[in-house]
C-alpha cells in the first residue's frame, strides 16, 4: 500500500506541475507578454493594431453571454470586450464544441486549474476583460465559460465565421 500511495502521489504532483493552480485569482484574468501564435481551427490570435471590429459580450451570473451569437466574416480581426456583470469569475473561451466540452470537463475535475491562451479571457466580477481574435477559417465554432459549472449550466454561445469570396 505504501508503494501504491507513493506512486499516486508522484503521478499528482508530475501531473500538478502541468497546471498552474488559482483559476479564481485576480491574477488569472491578467496576461503577461506576447500573443502566443498558435493556428486553431477557429482561428488565430490577433493584433490590436490588425482590429477590424469590436464586439461587447457581457457575462452574467444567471451563466449567460449577451449577446450569445455573433457573424463574422473570414479574415476579420476581432477585439471582444468582455464584461462580467456578476459577482463571480466567468471567462470566455472560444473553440470547437468538441474542444470546450473536454476542456470543461477537465475543469470540473480540476475546477482551480489556470489555463492561458489566446483564446480565452478572464473576467474578475465587475471588471471588464479584452480579447483579440483573427477569424482566418470559415465555419461555426462555440465560446462558452468553462469555469466548473458554469459550461453546464447553459453559459455558452456561437460564432459564425462567413467564408471570403
Amino acid at each position: 500500500m505504501k508503494k501504491f500511495t507513493s506512486a499516486l502521489l508522484v503521478v499528482l504532483i508530475t501531473s500538478a506541475s502541468t497546471f498552474a493552480f488559482a483559476h479564481g485569482d485576480e491574477a488569472h484574468a491578467k496576461k503577461a507578454g506576447p500573443v502566443k501564435k498558435e493556428q486553431k481551427e477557429w482561428g488565430i490570435g490577433g493584433d490590436a493594431k490588425a482590429v477590424t471590429r469590436t464586439i461587447t459580450f457581457t457575462m452574467t451570473d444567471n451563466m449567460r453571454f449577451d449577446p450569445d451569437k455573433i457573424n463574422v466574416k473570414q479574415g476579420d480581426t476581432i477585439r471582444f470586450v468582455i464584461k462580467n456583470g456578476g459577482k463571480v469569475m466567468h471567462e470566455m473561451v472560444i473553440g470547437t464544441k468538441k474542444d470546450l466540452e473536454e476542456h470543461a470537463a477537465l475543469m470540473m475535475k480540476f475546477p482551480a486549474m489556470e489555463h492561458e491562451e489566446p483564446y480565452m479571457a478572464h473576467v474578475g466580477p465587475g471588471k471588464t476583460g479584452e480579447l483579440i481574435w483573427t477569424f482566418n477559417k470559415p465555419g461555426s465554432f462555440d465560446f462558452a465559460c468553462l469555469i466548473a459549472g458554469h459550461y453546464q449550466a447553459g453559459m455558452t454561445g456561437k460564432i459564425t465565421v462567413a467564408a471570403s469570396r
